[in-house]
């Protein structure tokens, strides 16, 4: 029966979801702290599932000189050491651990290729299918890339597939994201290339569809007579840590606007595709991206606000200064907190704001998409000591999945008052949804050659073209980095932003929309 299978003797249902394909999954970058906190527990949750098929192997390639029993030592010892993650010794993790492998060598070393095609062509009984995850820094996406294929690792025969998943960012900037599709297209179709972006794995963001295409009283006011502004975002309470020297060349803007955020952005705003297949869905999605009003760097500063952390509290923790963090210059200029005003200059969407913020040590950790509607003619009840609120949709992708709506109605008693009240669904209440990191789907679409909510070439350069003026603007000189304490809800000049247009931010510390 398809979606059922029998793990060491234990029968593990997922009943609407079939077993993916026989094939190897390589990992590289496998001693890396992606592989232990995200892919091994994601790789978990699927075997626990039961969508793993039985012929399935996992190797982990690395320059770390060790023995495949040490990698497994390795990961088991770290793993434990994971809040909610596997059950270590269960039935589950024997059944993966022991389909876990390791190749050591470097990345940029022809051997290393060759190593990986012995392993490939001595797994008896397997069909030839292989994902290449690069979990890996981005300047050896293209190395990697080139290697497999001066290697033949990507030439797909007998019908197996050969895949690669590149993790971001997806180069630094327009040029650079061209060069680097360039150099990976010209060893691997478009159809083989999975640009990964672990938000698009989270079950609320993949509802976006279900909730506007499926559901009549939605996608009728789903438009700018109705809709008054959307605010996106992701707070984040963790700093820098150990990530300086990539954040410090990298900053809030690069790592998360073109792709993260501007994902969430073409969630909301795409036309409705003709079909769910790939190229439709990532088409329209790709069409709102194109349709983001370019700036001129003049432009972007009364349009972007860019943050940067200083000391302060966090849960209680003391937090120090950004510019005191391991390996970030003392007179750093990186924003580590950025917010937007977007225009969709289509025709749906015209005059319609979007802003979108993200920041690290914010006062909590949150991301989600508010949908402001315009506010009701007050006529009846302009003798209210206050005026009506609009309603308010938000649909919140982490940590607490669902969907939330704010609307008045009538306080019991024989006087007209009216007060906000709040309908409130949650994905782990309604569905009991076992906990997930959001790369599961991805990994198992990945794996079934399904690349809907991966991204295409054209996307990410699109994604790049919208924030290229304000990128420019910070390379002139022509803005400043504003300072916010940590654990705050970040600068004030983002709140005056919006307060110029007559809004105000969706409160951080309110953790849904009460």
């Amino acid at each position: 029966m398809a979606g059922e299978t029998v793990v060491l003797g234990q029968k593990v249902l997922a009943p609407d979801t079939a077993p993916a394909p026989a094939s190897t999954f390589f990992i590289f970058g496998a001693s890396g702290d992606l592989t232990k906190r995200l892919l091994l527990p994601s790789l978990y949750n699927l075997a626990n599932e039961g969508v793993l098929p039985e012929d399935f192997a996992i190797i982990g390639v690395d320059h770390i000189e060790q023995s495949e029993e040490d990698y497994r030592a390795y990961l088991t010892e770290a793993t434990k050491g994971l809040p909610g993650s596997c059950d270590v010794g269960g039935n589950t993790w024997n059944w993966l651990i022991s389909r876990i492998g390791y190749i050591a060598g470097d990345f940029e070393d022809p051997a290393t290729y060759g190593r990986i095609r012995e392993r490939l062509d001595g797994r008896a009984g397997q069909t030839g299918n292989a994902v290449f995850y690069l979990a890996v820094a981005p300047r050896f996406f293209a190395a990697i890339s080139e290697q497999l294929g001066g290697a033949g690792l990507l030439k797909e025969e007998d019908g197996a597939f050969r895949h690669i998943v590149v993790e971001k960012p997806f180069g630094s900037d327009q040029p650079s994201a061209r060069a680097l599709n360039k150099r990976l297209l010209a060893v691997a179709d478009e159809r083989q290339i999975y640009r990964i972006d672990h938000f698009l794995g989270k079950e609320t963001v993949q509802n976006m569809m279900a909730l506007r295409f499926g559901n009549g009283i939605f996608e009728p006011i789903w438009s700018k007579e109705y809709i008054d502004h959307v605010q996106i975002t992701a707070a984040e309470t963790v700093t820098v840590e150990q990530r300086g020297r990539f954040y410090d060349a990298t900053g809030a803007l690069r790592d998360m606007v073109p792709n993260h955020m501007f994902q969430l952005l073409a969630m909301t705003a795409m036309e409705p595709p003709n079909s769910f297949d790939a190229d439709a869905v990532r088409t329209e999605k790709t069409k709102v991206i194109e349709a983001i009003r370019h700036m001129k760097p003049s432009d972007a500063i009364g349009a972007a606000v860019r943050g940067q952390y200083r000391a302060g509290i966090i849960n209680g923790q003391p937090v120090k200064d950004y510019r005191a963090e391991h390996d970030v210059a003392p007179d750093s200029r990186t924003e580590t907190y950025v917010a937007l005003k977007c225009f969709v200059d289509s025709w749906r969407w015209n005059g319609v704001p979007f802003y979108v913020r993200t920041g690290k040590a914010l006062s909590v950790r949150r991301t989600e998409i508010a949908i402001q509607f315009k506010r009701a003619p007050g006529v009846l009840f302009r003798h209210l000591p206050t005026a009506l609120k609009p309603n308010l949709m938000v649909i919140h992708v982490q940590p607490d999945e669902g969907v939330s709506l704010r609307f008045a109605a009538k306080v019991p008693g024989r006087k007209v008052k009216l007060s906000e009240v709040e309908m409130d669904f949650k994905y782990a209440d309604y569905f009991k949804a076992a906990p997930s990191t959001g790369y599961e789907t991805l990994i198992y679409d990945c794996l079934c050659g399904d690349p809907t909510l991966f991204q295409r070439a054209d996307t990410i350069e699109a994604g790049w073209e919208a924030v290229e003026p304000i990128i420019d603007a910070v390379a002139g000189g022509d803005d400043d980095v504003q300072f916010y304490s940590a654990g705050s809800s970040g600068p004030a000049m983002a709140d005056v932003m919006l307060a110029q247009d007559g809004f105000q931010w969706l409160s951080l510390d309110q953790m849904r929309t009460r």
